[in-house]
């Protein structure tokens, strides 16, 4: 009996050895370093999601206009690696023709540490089209802030613009 007892137990030892490798291979694979979307190696930077606007504050001439978006229309920006959107509304569902809207617009753009450059290639409003914009942007926890000049000469836009947003959860 005693030798059948030594022979289960050098038995469980080569069990417990092959069980190992695979286990130790599992967990060292599982620690490699995640990202949102999965993608092996593809860094997500903090600007990436999608961004509700509160308020919008354009300064043109010296003048600042104040646009609350959390009331009577809705505004929202998504970025994602290498492109950006925004689609804005009211929220009266275009009933009221006095602040009915919808606009939208997107391209490209480029991040060098916290200088965000929109390459506005598409957008409903077609003299913006084709032009970039320069802004400067912070995040801190769920905000967003960026603050840039718009300029076009072509049609008189010459103007600061500063926009709060807060991160949108999934």
């Amino acid at each position: 009996m005693q030798i059948s007892l030594q022979s289960t137990i050098k038995k469980f030892q080569k069990m417990k050895i092959s069980l190992a490798y695979p286990l130790i291979t599992a967990v060292l694979i599982s620690c490699s370093a995640p990202t949102q979307n999965g993608q092996s190696g593809k860094t997500i930077t903090p600007l990436e999601g999608t961004w509700k606007l509160l308020t919008g504050t354009t300064i043109e001439k010296g003048d600042s206009t104040i646009t609350n978006y959390t009331k009577g229309k809705a505004f929202i920006k998504i970025i994602n690696d290498t492109h950006f959107a925004f689609l804005s509304h009211d929220l009266n569902k275009g009933k009221d023709s006095a602040t009915a809207a919808f606009s939208s617009g997107g391209g490209s753009y480029s991040l060098a540490d916290s200088i965000y450059t929109e390459h506005l290639e598409y957008c409903s409003d077609r003299q913006w089209e084709g032009n970039s914009f320069e802004f400067t942007v912070s995040i801190t926890g769920d905000t967003l802030t960026q603050k840039g000049i718009e300029k076009i000469e072509n049609i008189g836009v010459n103007r600061i613009n500063i926009e709060k947003y807060i991160r949108l959860k999934n």
